[in-house]
């Protein structure tokens, strides 16, 4: 039997189920928005952050991992998150990045954006992955293959979690899967497993968790 290249991560077992579970259900707070450099918080725990193109559903996916509902603000407006998002559990910032493509607003406030995250993503050692966010109904797009040259440049080991899983049909699954495997080949940086979620159904979210609380193993 052939096994495909970047297959979708297993279901965790109970063990590690209940044990993201659990971490995800105590509170996460807010810490803060950073609109350049000198703004992040210490570097004293572990990182992980949230990258896609502007309403992927990151803020979205965000308030399902911890199961609150306002904790990152989620719009239907591209490009509403202007700043690094750090958000805190226990040993962990999680970290919500502005959305990179097509924003509503001026070019110059765009580029701006871009290049904090250049930036941060380049110079922050204490992240251990960055989680891309491609749109199942869409797959990879150009605009995601920048950042992904990015991560690859700056040796950032990136996972791809596909979103809104619920929107797409099963019969064109397969066909978007197939893309974005042959899209992530050539991609050094790329944790070689996909994640499938829904934010609307729960779908993949016990995955994702149990994912990240194995990443706090690592230290």
């Amino acid at each position: 039997m052939t096994t495909l290249p970047f297959p979708l991560t297993e279901d965790p077992d109970e063990a590690s189920r209940e044990r993201g579970r659990k971490f995800f259900a105590a509170e996460t707070t807010f810490v803060k928005g950073v609109v350049a450099m000198s703004g992040l918080p210490p570097a004293d725990r572990v990182e992980i952050c949230f990258a896609g193109r502007s309403n992927v559903g990151k803020s979205t996916l965000i308030n399902a991992l911890t199961g609150r509902k306002a904790l990152a603000r989620a719009s239907n407006t591209p490009g509403r998150t202007q700043e690094i998002n750090f958000f805190q559990r226990d040993n962990l910032y999680l970290v919500d990045l502005p959305g990179y493509g097509f924003a509503n607003a001026p070019v110059a406030v765009v580029e701006k954006w871009q290049r904090l995250l250049k930036s941060y993503l380049s110079g922050r050692a204490t992240l251990r992955r960055a989680f891309v966010l491609i749109d199942s109904r869409h797959g990879i797009k150009a605009v995601d293959e920048e950042i992904l040259t990015l991560l690859d440049g700056a040796a950032v080991p990136f996972q791809c979690v596909l979103t809104k899983a619920d929107k797409i049909k099963a019969a064109e699954r397969d066909k978007m899967l197939a893309q974005v495997r042959g899209a992530l080949a050539g991609h050094v940086a790329a944790y070689p497993e996909l994640i499938l979620t829904s934010s609307e159904t729960g779908d993949g979210i016990p995955t994702l968790r149990s994912t990240i609380t194995g990443l706090l193993d690592q230290g």
